[in-house]
Parts: C-alpha cells; sequence; structure tokens
C-alpha cells in the first residue's frame, strides 16, 4: 500500500509542476514496481490521471495560466484521440506500444533539451 501511494504521490508532484499526464511515470512505476500487466497499467493511470489533473488545473486556473481558446480545442481533440487510442490499445500488439511508447518519449525528450 505504501509503494502504491508513493508512486501516486511522484506522479502528482510531476504532474503539478511538469504538466505531463502522470502517465509518464505511472505507467512504467505500474509496469515495473508493481509488474501490472501493460495493458492494465496503461488503463489504471489513465483512471489516476483525472484527479491528478483536476486538481493541477484548480491551481493553474487560480494562477491565471490557462489560454481557454486551445484549452477548448485541444480538450475536444482529446476527447475523440483518446476514444480512438483506447480502441487501438485492443488491438495492437504490446511490443508495437513498447516501441511506440518508447521512440515518443526520446522525441519528446530530446524536443525539451534541443529546446
Amino acid at each position: 500500500m505504501i509503494k502504491k501511494m508513493i508512486i501516486g504521490l511522484l506522479a502528482g508532484i510531476i504532474s503539478g509542476l511538469f504538466s505531463t499526464g502522470g502517465g509518464m511515470i505511472l505507467v512504467p512505476a505500474f509496469i515495473h514496481l508493481l509488474e501490472i500487466d501493460d495493458t492494465k497499467a496503461r488503463g489504471t493511470s489513465v483512471f489516476c490521471i483525472l484527479p491528478m489533473v483536476i486538481t493541477s488545473s484548480f491551481f493553474y486556473y487560480q494562477g491565471n495560466f490557462i489560454n481557454w481558446d486551445i484549452a477548448f480545442l485541444c480538450a475536444l481533440g482529446g476527447v475523440i484521440g483518446g476514444y480512438i487510442g483506447a480502441k487501438l490499445l485492443k488491438k495492437l500488439p504490446k511490443e508495437v506500444m513498447k516501441v511506440v511508447f518508447t521512440i515518443f518519449l526520446a522525441y519528446i525528450s530530446y524536443k525539451m533539451i534541443a529546446g
């Protein structure tokens, strides 16, 4: 129980600080530390992210750090993309998901470092 709470705490802090979906922390932690199946780790992560996002959003709102025009359009796209992604998750092999996720993280890491 303590290990699970610490994973959630760290994911929440990272989510609040860097505005990332806690999934970048939660999914690898669920898979490697809690030994949860990849697909279940992703689904569990999505469920866990909601409270983190609501909490962080409240403080970003208070600080007037939200561009509402962008937020609403991206949210709409996110709902549609989330539906498509959840459907694809059922069809794509785990090995493909691992490779795609790793490439995505490497690309984003590079872009953040390169500026």
